[in-house]
């Protein structure tokens, strides 16, 4: 099997020690980072992260920091999502657009004061166009990633583990709200958030020094909780159908197609620099979307390609995100499908490696 060459291209992260310790087994490529994805194996990780607590090194979410008095309004160009209610300790879940509306990323928004925001962005070079939307038009703001590097603690333990380190205090936090603790003299923004379903919390690290000091004292809380090195996990992700942005959606998809409709404010998100392309798709509504797809069969192989859905001869969509899942007893999937077909029950064929598997859609994801 071919391998990765590394190079400085690659960043390592402040946990990358504490990973390699803990026998990571297999990489992808985040942000330019590397991003863990295997550390036992999928279904294991998986089990374990549903049943206990797990330290994730997710340091590839990079920051973009906007600061100065035009820092809010860069942010509402961003987004149809309307900020004006969003006060600072709040995070916000912000799909980016473009002028045509299309989908640049899907990141966390939080907001550290009134002239002070972080964008925690999934995997694209976001930065550049912020940075090109601030000099075009002219704000007085400061474009910048920062050196911080998100560490996330997932799982039904998690709350637990946080607050042996950090304090009871730390219970206190609602979901999607952050409040800053110390940690070695440092204060650190922790939110209530994460990449699973399973509840946790994102510490946003200030400091690389910082790394491996808090990935090691969590690990030492966490000894009578069975704690593990873990990631964001594909069954789960898929289960409750959380999106992989350059996976399961693209700059060619509106955030309406993409199910985040109920995060575009687009009749009030003056600013926006894609509004006016928004208006007319929230209009006329969206002609495909994204649909939970159950598959038939045993598990299917890795989805590294777009799967086409047929009905009969007729091309209506496509597999972007599949796994086996073993608490649902099939095969969980993430799919674009046509209006024509998209209705609860609708059943198509997907073209899957292995052959042709029968496939049925569904309106709600599983968890």
């Amino acid at each position: 099997m071919a391998q990765l060459s590394l190079s400085r291209r690659l960043r390592r992260t402040p946990f990358s020690d504490g990973v390699e310790a803990a026998g990571v087994k297999a990489y992808t490529v985040y942000n330019h980072m590397l991003l863990p994805t295997v550390f036992r194996s999928v279904e294991e990780d998986y089990r374990h992260l549903k049943d206990a607590v797990q330290v994730w090194d997710v340091s590839c979410e990079r920051q973009v920091e906007l600061r100065g008095p035009d820092a809010g309004r860069l942010m509402q160009l961003l987004t149809p999502r309307d900020l004006r209610s969003m006060l600072p300790g709040q995070c916000y879940y912000v799909p980016i657009v473009d002028e045509t509306g299309g989908m640049l990323n899907d990141p966390v928004a939080v907001k550290l004061s009134e002239d002070r925001w972080w964008v925690s962005i999934a995997d694209s070079d976001l930065l550049y166009w912020i940075k090109g939307l601030a000099y075009g038009y002219r704000l007085d703001v400061l474009v910048d990633e920062p050196d911080v590097s998100p560490l996330a603690i997932q799982g039904p333990k998690a709350e637990d583990l946080v607050a042996a380190v950090f304090g009871d205090r730390i219970r206190d936090i609602r979901f999607f709200r952050f409040d800053k603790f110390a940690f070695e003299g440092t204060e650190l923004v922790v939110a209530r958030s994460g990449y699973s379903k399973q509840g946790g919390f994102e510490i946003y690290v200030e400091g690389s020094d910082l790394g491996m000091p808090l990935w090691n004292a969590l690990m030492e809380a966490g000894k009578n909780m069975d704690v593990h090195a873990g990631c964001p996990n594909l069954i789960e992700r898929v289960e409750g159908g959380l999106l992989s942005y350059g996976s399961d959606m693209t700059d060619d998809n509106t955030p309406h197609e993409c199910g985040l409709g109920k995060f575009c404010n687009t009749q009030t998100a003056i600013g926006c620099i894609g509004r006016d392309a928004l208006l007319r798709v929230a209009s006329e509504g969206p002609i495909k979307q994204i649909r939970a797809i159950s598959i038939d069969g045993d598990a299917v192989p890795v989805c590294d390609r777009h799967w086409p859905l047929m009905a009969k001869n007729k091309v209506v969509g496509r597999i972007s995100s599949a796994a086996w899942s073993p608490d649902f007893n099939t095969n969980v999937a993430v799919g674009m499908v046509r209006m024509t077909h998209w209705d609860e029950g609708t059943e198509l064929t997907v073209q899957t490696p292995a052959g042709p598997r029968q496939a049925t859609v569904h309106e709600n994801f599983w968890i």
